[in-house]
């Protein structure tokens, strides 16, 4: 089992020192992965609805260092550590330049980008931006997957899309990874399964939340959906990697909504058992969230959950 963390994008850690402490805390305590944010601009008024809470209340305070940038300070400050774009906002941003900066990233860090991607869920953000129309998002995603794809392996691509195109060009180096960094799929919707099993090297959706719980029956689902899209696609379900955000790690057993024990939950032995559980249901990697407000805390916890649950799930 692999496992991964977040990384703060805001708040009282989020500085240069202490994102440098933690990153490197984390790369020591053997975790494989962070997971980097993505929001550009936080309207003051938002009317969207947060997919993951209950009452669809978004719980940022309009503070948030820009993903890429983030990401490629981390890599200066680590050696192995995989960085995860979880989740990249597709739309938001330029494909071609998003593409050009994302190669960069994976050629300055010796190849360690993961790149999760999402559709997106803030309709006032999509306004701010300029971005591509907030409707045609899951069909904007997909085209700016296409030339990604295209832009890091071809010669001197060209694109003609319903969105986007332009004429033959360079775009180099390519990525050091080989055909290109690895693509995580956000989200468990339908469109999120279908779009892992036509562009995804693995699937990234959040879990153990009451929004978005995924419990064993229905992860199990899921995975049985996702491998019937992958196998339409000509694709080999087996081969996509399984990496599951359960954000609410905590050492005091929480409740759900029905009143069961919150999974991840508990002594070091019950969230080990609630890892083997969602192993054998194809997860290869479990993504914890160590935030605190303060650095030691934020390490106190890693390290705890390093030396208790991941000494018992190898």
């Amino acid at each position: 089992m692999k496992y991964g963390f977040y990384l703060p994008t805001r708040g009282p850690v989020a500085t240069p020192a202490a994102l440098t402490d933690f990153a490197q805390a984390g790369e020591r305590l053997g975790f494989t992965s962070t997971m980097i944010a993505d929001h550009v601009v936080f309207p003051v008024k938002i009317d969207s609805a947060y997919p993951y809470t209950v009452d669809g209340a978004f719980p940022g305070h309009g503070d948030q260092l820009e993903q890429l940038t983030l990401a490629t300070y981390v890599a200066a400050k680590t050696e192995r550590l995989r960085l995860v774009t979880s989740v990249m906002i597709l739309p938001h941003r330029n494909p071609v330049l998003t593409a050009k900066m994302l190669a960069t990233l994976d050629f300055l860090s010796n190849g360690r980008l993961t790149l999760g991607v999402g559709v997106g869920w803030m309709r006032e953000e999509f306004e701010a931006l300029d971005a591509a129309p907030f409707d045609d998002r899951g069909a904007v995603s997909n085209e700016y997957l296409e030339i990604f794809k295209k832009l890091w392996t071809e010669d001197a691509p060209s694109h003609a899309g319903k969105f986007y195109r332009f004429e033959a060009l360079h775009c180099e180096p390519h990525p050091v990874q080989k055909p290109h960094p690895p693509i995580w799929i956000g989200g468990h919707s339908r469109p999120a399964l279908r779009r892992t099993a036509k562009y995804g090297d693995g699937w990234h959706p959040v879990g153990a939340v009451d929004a978005a719980p995924l419990l064993p029956d229905d992860f199990k689902a899921k995975m049985d959906e996702l491998y019937r899209l992958t196998e339409a696609e000509g694709r080999d379900p087996t081969k996509l990697e399984i990496s599951l955000k359960a954000p609410v790690y905590d050492r005091n057993a929480g409740t759900r909504a029905d009143g069961e024990r919150r999974y991840f939950t508990g002594t070091d032995e019950q969230i080990a058992e609630d890892i083997e559980l969602y192993r054998g249901l194809g997860v290869g990697e479990m993504v914890f969230d160590f935030r605190a407000q303060t650095l030691n805390a934020c390490i106190e916890r890693m390290q705890a959950c390093a030396e208790g649950v991941m000494r018992l799930v190898n």
